[in-house]
């Protein structure tokens, strides 16, 4: 059910405010099931017909034991909704206040921290960000001898830094100072730079670190303190939060994070200190505070927490198609978010008046997709629509060329059979098979997800793949 619905309805009755209430209810409730009903999948096969799914039995299907949803519309939330398990083992239930840990998101929300303090003059985002950085320096080398790590480069990961993400920490770790993290005395390599700083894209959680750190060299507060009086705080965010580790008095609203086979993540959350890159801990309805004021300011060309000049610049897409804090597509913009035991997704559109969010307590976030999908659907929403593949016919003996056993470059080792028609990859490092599909003779693709798998082929004959940025070669038995 919606947020306060009943509280409202009787706010409206007594003030004598729009009469026909109850019939707007019963549209916005089967609105709602309509999007309940209507998950399909993301990945669909050309001629098949299309399935639908309802929400709380995929989750089941898909082992996901909670989820949380928010639409933003005309500026206002239309409606947010739980669904699942918060916590399984306490029989917790997902509501709308429910705390998600919010992984990546929290990178745009940090970001705006960074756009304040540029426009006070504080910093200028293109300025070598050592600078600022007084508790620890980011050693320079080959790649920094013209070109400087700064921070709009580091907004727009274009600073050529290394650590892509973070795993977190368990409860009961030693949680590693920032500057200890940064010079990979964590659980993660040092952040350093590997490239030439602004010659291209690389996605980079270490370079939110560095800003991090940069924050709080230049204030007295902690990144957590100043987030929540600059930003959550003026934001309406006040049930959000960045400390690390989550104060007690979250724990009984926080949900659980479970892994794909559906077992609790250690302590039950993961704790990061990295909180810039990865550990803001919020519910879909306080995020969309951010996307409201971020959107309004886009579309009504009218300053608000930050200027409009700012704002444009933010949203204006780059190297990699990103902003500066946010990623850009064509039609919307906003950010994912995978930390252990959590997936999540915001999308804000440029022209709609509608921006959502949905988050997942479980390493299985592929149920976000299908219900982007049904949402898409019912509010027509532009640059949303299924990956259809074609399949190609391949008969046994033109699979067969694919079987066999591929070597990585770092020695693990895969094997292809054919089943039906398509192939089975089988490895001691896969969580389960993985079954693709051809639609060539060099392109293949994963029936889950999509991913490709590139197959290389001199004189008729398969030497080997590749698939993400990994390489193997097949071997010859």
């Amino acid at each position: 059910m919606s947020i306060h619905l009943p509280f409202l309805l009787l706010l409206l009755g007594l003030i004598g405010c729009k009469p026909n209430t109850a019939h707007e209810d019963s549209t916005l409730e089967d609105r709602i099931s309509r999007i309940e009903n209507g998950l399909q999948s993301a990945l669909q096969i050309k001629g098949d017909s299309v399935r639908k799914y309802n929400l709380e039995a995929r989750l089941k299907d898909l082992n996901i034991p909670g989820l949380s949803i928010a639409v933003l519309k005309d500026g206002e939330i239309e409606w947010a909704k739980g669904y699942g398990m918060a916590d399984s083992s306490e029989n917790r239930p997902v509501t709308s206040e429910t705390l998600f840990l919010a992984g990546s998101i929290s990178k745009p929300v940090a970001a705006t921290r960074a756009h304040q303090l540029a426009e006070s003059g504080t910093i200028s985002l293109d300025t070598n960000v050592n600078h600022y950085l007084q508790s620890w320096q980011l050693p320079e080398n080959e790649y920094t001898l013209v070109e400087k790590v700064n921070t709009r480069r580091i907004l727009n990961h274009t600073a050529g830094l290394t650590v892509w993400g973070f795993p977190g920490y368990d409860q009961g770790d030693t949680i590693p100072s920032l500057p200890e993290v940064l010079d990979g005395l964590g659980n993660t390599d040092s952040a350093r730079v590997y490239k030439e700083p602004g010659e291209s894209w690389q996605y980079s959680g270490g370079g939110y670190t560095i800003m991090q750190l940069m924050m709080e060299d230049l204030d007295s507060r902690s990144f957590p303190d100043q987030m929540q009086e600059e930003v959550l705080n003026p934001l309406g965010m006040t049930k959000s939060t960045y400390e690390n580790p989550l104060p007690d008095h979250y724990h009984g609203i926080a949900a659980t994070g479970y892994r794909a086979n559906g077992t609790e993540v250690e302590g039950k959350w993961p704790i990061y200190p990295e909180m810039a890159a990865a550990g803001l801990w919020t519910t879909p309805s306080q995020l969309l505070l951010w996307a409201k004021e971020i959107q309004s300011i886009q579309q009504n060309q009218k300053d608000g927490l930050l200027k409009v000049a700012t704002v444009n610049e933010m949203l204006e897409a780059g190297l990699g198609g990103w902003g500066l804090g946010p990623s850009i597509e064509d039609d919307y913009y906003g950010h994912g978010g995978a930390d252990e035991g959590f997936r999540a997704n915001l999308k804000i559109w440029k022209d709609q008046s509608i921006a959502v969010v949905i988050m997942v307590n479980s390493d299985n976030g592929s149920i976000i997709s299908e219900v982007l999908l049904s949402l898409a659907a019912e509010y027509d929403l532009a640059g949303l629509s299924p990956d259809i593949k074609e399949v190609a016919n391949l008969n046994p003996e033109q699979l067969s060329l694919y079987a066999g056993d591929y070597e990585f470059e770092n020695g693990d080792l895969v094997k292809f059979q054919v089943q039906e028609n398509g192939l089975l990859i089988s490895a001691d490092f896969l969580e389960q098979d993985i079954f693709i599909l051809p639609e060539s003779d060099s392109l293949f693709f994963d029936t889950e997800d999509g991913q490709p798998f590139n197959f290389s082929l001199e004189e008729g004959q398969v030497t080997g793949f590749s698939v993400a940025s990994y390489t193997a070669r097949r071997l010859i038995n």
